[in-house]
């Protein structure tokens, strides 16, 4: 199937003329067609289009990027002129909102001759970690379809593991492409806050969204933020700092390097099987030639309170111009302006969206500003500071990704603080605006009636040092098959 091969494996293909850009293409819609209808990871398809711009590729004669004429998908929060981009909301949905910019992320991908094959599912406007609250349904994970695929990114992550793409689009914002990543035993890429432009996709929480990719290896994550990063005039976040030649560190190898370990990532209530694989990954990187040694991040406890006071602060702000007037859906006949947004809003977002508006406009409200949203905003700066006094001590550190394996659909459905926990290893990074990545190092052993299911590590770096995470993830992968193994749909 040529639809699971990697981009490094597809770009030496399509310039050897082994296969064609359009025969590629054709084969991930051929997965696509056959998979999604089980899985619904994608929400909007875009075939039409994507084989156009195949034939155009095969008709020219030397490809200069690694991305040209490989098909991919982005989470329906990147905005792609006239292509319909909903965020999964009812309130974008009933119009099918269609964008009249690309976003700069898929801007460069079409530079690098990359190819658009449409859109997957997300929680709505990325708030959840499970894909659940989509209003096109949850999206269900490739290893055992009674499980979720992680979320927010969830269906870019089970559209990658599915073969449906050979890359796949993301967004994180509290673990919403590392945690998915694990879940369905594909490579999710969390950059620096500020590598690459958040131009053109819909926010949720703009101090810490951040746009990453997802893949099929640790090699394929670095060929495409090498795409993708860099300052953007467009996005006053973005920075300046040169983006390396990330393909030139992969066969360095970790002789020399130190791993931390924090102490506090592997919690009480951790599944067994989540610690057994990370340590056993930590002993592989050893005999490799790196240095582990414990570590501590002592603000860790706080991480997820913390978050979930400052995001749903932002939301509360951004979720704003979804008024029917600026953006959203049109009403009947309403009664006057209050009335309009009202019923817009009411009518427009789901649960998820409108429990972090209100938790968001109370931490901001006069009177509880400086007692929760102030507050929060200090402990953030200590849990960065955690992060800079360890790597210190150590070149990245290793975590598990997520506390469990993919969990059963519906699972957390009346527990949400208990969904909240999923991000547990996840969130103190995006606080600090380090980068990280999630890759496959396990998966569960038997149990009655259970599919085995892929397990993830993390690997979390200084700022801008996404070279030492790819350097480090890619040397383990050369050692390890788990990456290689695949869902049996």
């Amino acid at each position: 199937m040529l639809s699971s091969l990697t981009i490094t494996q597809a770009s030496e293909k399509l310039r050897n003329k082994e296969i064609s850009s359009v025969e590629l293409t054709k084969d991930c819609i051929a997965a696509m067609e056959k998979k999604d209808a089980t899985l619904n990871a994608v929400v909007y398809r875009n075939f039409e289009s994507a084989l156009s711009e195949a034939k155009k590729f095969d008709a020219k004669k030397s490809p200069k990027s690694p991305l040209a004429g490989i098909p991919y998908l982005a989470k329906d929060v990147f905005c792609e002129k006239g292509v319909p981009t909903t965020a999964a909301s009812n309130i974008l949905r009933v119009k099918d909102y269609l964008p009249p910019y690309d976003s700069t992320t898929t801007k460069r991908l079409k530079a690098a001759g990359a190819i658009s094959l449409g859109k997957t599912n997300t929680d709505e406007f990325t708030m959840g970690s499970s894909t659940e609250t989509s209003c096109y349904g949850v999206t269900k994970c490739p290893w055992d379809v009674t499980r979720v695929a992680g979320g927010s990114s969830g269906g870019s992550a089970a559209a990658v593991a599915a073969d449906e793409c050979i890359f796949a689009l993301g967004t994180d914002t509290g673990g919403s492409i590392r945690q998915p990543a694990s879940f369905c035993g594909c490579v999710g890429l969390k950059v620096t806050y500020g590598r690459t432009s958040r131009f053109g996709v819909m926010s949720m929480a703009s101090s810490l969204d951040t746009i990453g990719a997802f893949g099929k290896t640790v090699e394929d994550a670095a060929l495409v933020l090498q795409a993708i990063a860099g300052r953007d005039p467009l996005d006053g976040t973005t920075s300046d700092v040169p983006v390396p030649d990330y393909h030139a560190v992969l066969g360095k190898g970790v002789k020399g390097l130190k791993i931390g370990l924090p102490k506090e990532y592997f919690i009480e209530g951790m599944d067994p099987e989540v610690e057994k694989a990370v340590r056993a990954a930590a002993q592989s990187l050893e005999r490799l030639g790196a240095t582990v040694i414990d570590v501590s991040l002592p603000h860790t406890a706080y991480a997820i309170a913390t978050y979930y006071v400052l995001c749903p602060s932002e939301v509360s702000s951004n979720m704003a111009r979804y008024d029917g007037v600026r953006y959203g859906r049109a009403v009947r006949d309403p009664k006057n302006l209050i009335d309009l947004y009202e019923r817009v809003r009411s009518e427009g977002f789901g649960p998820e969206v409108k429990r972090r508006i209100m938790v968001g406009t109370f931490a901001l409200s006069a009177g509880y500003y400086d007692a929760y949203y102030r507050k929060a905003q200090k402990v953030r700066t200590l849990v960065k500071k955690d992060f800079e006094d360890a790597f210190k001590k150590v070149d990245l550190l290793l975590t598990p990704t997520a506390p469990t394996p993919a969990f059963t659909i519906g699972a957390h459905a009346d527990d949400p603080v208990q969904m909240y926990l999923e991000d547990a290893c996840t969130i103190p990074a995006s606080l600090a605006g380090v980068p990280g990545i999630s890759l496959p190092c396990g998966f569960t052993g038997p149990r009655a009636g259970m599919p085995s299911l892929p397990l993830g590590m993390q690997l979390l770096g200084p700022h801008f040092r996404e070279d030492v995470l790819f350097q480090v993830g890619h040397a383990y992968q050369q050692q390890t098959d788990w990456h290689t193994k695949k869902p049996g749909l």
